[in-house]
């Protein structure tokens, strides 16, 4: 029976570049080291294994072998394992935070966001806080480049890689319009009828999901990029929308927003996680914001 031998850190993390950048070459760049460097340390790790990583032969990049693709899974565990052992190390040794970077989903109700943060000043006087308020994927983006420490981010974080989520809640979106739309004087519109009318769309400012769109019913849109724009347009009937029913509740109290009655679309929930990436997990200061905000979801 053969037993495979044991890779060092360095030769998977060669590896995972190497997959990552899609050549050698490219391996080599990143990593500061000879292209033959990086061979000899693939092969090497080949001969400890036992198996051929990368097909060489019908290929001018290296491409995954069946092997390569099963060892890659375990490998990307291992070295994630150690990066959140080392970054746990860190924070112990390191204590308190000097500051925390947060990015909040602009949906996430405002009632929340003060509770939180007037709770945080109160807990951690003498910590800094950078607020950033972003919509749809830019939340997510922003914690994947490191611009944030944290954050809250609706449905754009499922299946990021790299980034842990923690589920603090939802709300709800209702479509609304402006007392005068054609849909809101109809009563009960018949199924389809959203379909004819612009709809007022929260727009994606991040490349991590730009074009995925979220609740959008009509082939007719305005895409906006801040939401209090798209707010003050539904106001003055400019076209229909989706809303977190918190942020127009004043408004449908008032009339000056009314919900509409789409037999097709009669809302749906907008559901917030806590995110931060996997290889720097929140220190104290960050951890309790993430707690707050699960406990006001009942979390």
């Amino acid at each position: 029976m053969i037993n495979p031998g044991t890779p060092t850190l360095d030769q998977l993390k060669v590896f995972l570049t190497v997959v990552d950048v899609g050549s050698f070459a490219g391996a080599a760049r990143k990593l500061s080291r000879a292209t033959s460097v990086i061979s000899y340390t693939i092969a090497n790790l080949e001969n400890q294994l036992g198996v051929a990583l990368f097909d060489r032969k019908t290929t001018k990049k290296p491409q995954l072998t069946e092997a390569g693709r099963t060892v890659l899974a375990e490998a990307r565990t291992i070295y994630n394992g150690v990066d959140g052992l080392r970054a746990k190390v860190r924070g112990l040794l390191q204590g308190l935070e000097a500051e925390i970077h947060l990015v909040l989903d602009v949906m996430l109700p405002a009632a929340r966001v003060v509770d939180a943060l007037k709770a945080f000043r109160e807990a951690f006087p003498t910590v800094s806080l950078h607020l950033h308020m972003e919509a749809l994927g830019a939340v997510t983006q922003l914690v994947l480049d490191r611009a944030a420490t944290i954050g809250v981010s609706g449905p754009p974080s499922e299946g990021v890689a790299g980034i842990e989520r923690i589920a603090i809640g939802s709300v709800p979106l209702r479509p609304v319009a402006a007392p005068d739309h054609p849909l809101a004087q109809g009563g009960r519109n018949p199924p389809g009828a959203g379909r004819h009318h612009v709809q007022l769309v929260l727009s994606d400012r991040s490349a991590l999901t730009r074009g995925v769109d979220f609740a959008v019913v009509s082939p007719h849109t305005w895409r906006l990029a801040d939401l209090g724009a798209k707010h003050m347009l539904l106001r003055e009937s400019i076209g229909w929308g989706n809303m977190p029913v918190p942020m127009v509740q004043e408004d449908l109290d008032s009339g000056r927003l009314v919900l509409l009655d789409l037999p097709d679309h009669q809302g749906i929930p907008y559901p917030f996680h806590a995110i931060y990436r996997t290889d720097t997990p929140p220190g104290p200061a960050a951890a309790w914001l993430i707690a707050r905000f699960a406990a006001q979801a009942g979390g």
